[in-house]
């Protein structure tokens, strides 16, 4: 009889619990305590968030699952980070997940996570990848070809690093000059598992390169803005100049005539 444990134990017995049932198979559900009714209602919440994280994880594995269905074994999700910002370069990674990559439940759009859970995910994603690689495509090459172009080259060479060869891309709203079969999927990053993969890798590598240009450049505060145009960065451009990281085929660096002189 649980009625004879304490709430504590109680508590111990339904935090193991995994499934309704294991509830159902002893007489708690009886048990008229305030203490044990909450933790009731607290295991079910936690089946619910659960079930809802494994359904929206089978969503995001539904355009995989269908290319596997027809032939393709080996399908690279490839993502970017860095379009946007007047500074520091673009980076790309590619990924190759098996078939079963239940270890990654929770992994969604990078912009959707905060630092700690990408971090956690980054580790997973790296032990759990059949192949990942990851791209940094410098200012120079950015200047060179322009930003959409040299998106494009780096998610081209983040497939080409791949250790396996890939059958099938799946690109987050682009298309490279590959001659494998492609798909560009809109909202890639939320709706793909791959590219939601890709993406973290590519968001966190590119992160901590910022955070290592914010202690060269101090007076940008590039850990905090990544590179981005806001107002911080924007005074700082017009008090101290355009740095080395600077893409001075954007606008404002462009207008920007002083050069920085630590």
């Amino acid at each position: 009889m649980t009625k004879s444990l304490s709430i504590r134990s109680i508590k111990e017995l339904i935090d193991s619990f995994q499934k309704i049932e294991e509830l159902q198979a002893t007489d708690l559900l009886k048990d008229e305590r305030k203490g044990v009714q909450k933790l009731i209602q607290q295991f079910e919440k936690r089946l619910a968030r659960e079930a809802l994280i494994k359904e929206e994880h089978l969503q995001r594995l539904s355009i995989e699952n269908k290319l596997r269905a027809q032939g393709f074994q080996y399908i690279a999700g490839i993502d970017e980070v860095g379009r946007g910002p007047l500074a520091g370069p673009v980076v790309t990674a590619a990924v190759i997940l098996p078939e079963d990559c239940d270890a990654l439940m929770g992994v969604n759009d990078s912009k959707q996570l905060n630092h700690e859970k990408r971090a956690h995910f980054v580790d997973l994603i790296k032990a759990t990848a059949l192949a990942y690689s990851i791209t940094v495509t410098s200012v120079a090459e950015i200047d060179q070809f322009n930003i959409y172009e040299a998106t494009r080259r780096s998610m081209l060479a983040s497939v080409q690093k791949l250790t396996i060869q890939p059958d099938f891309l799946l690109l987050d709203a682009m298309k490279i000059d590959s001659p494998l079969p492609q798909a560009s999927i809109i909202k890639g990053d939320q709706r793909s598992l791959t590219i939601a993969a890709a993406s973290i890798l590519a968001k966190e590598y590119r992160d901590q390169l910022m955070i290592d240009y914010g202690k060269i450049y101090p007076e940008f505060g590039f850990e905090k803005h990544m590179g981005y145009g806001t107002k911080t960065h924007l005074d700082a451009l017009a008090e101290f100049g355009y740095t080395p990281i600077h893409r001075q085929s954007f606008s404002p660096v462009a207008q920007t005539l002083k050069i920085y002189n630590k």
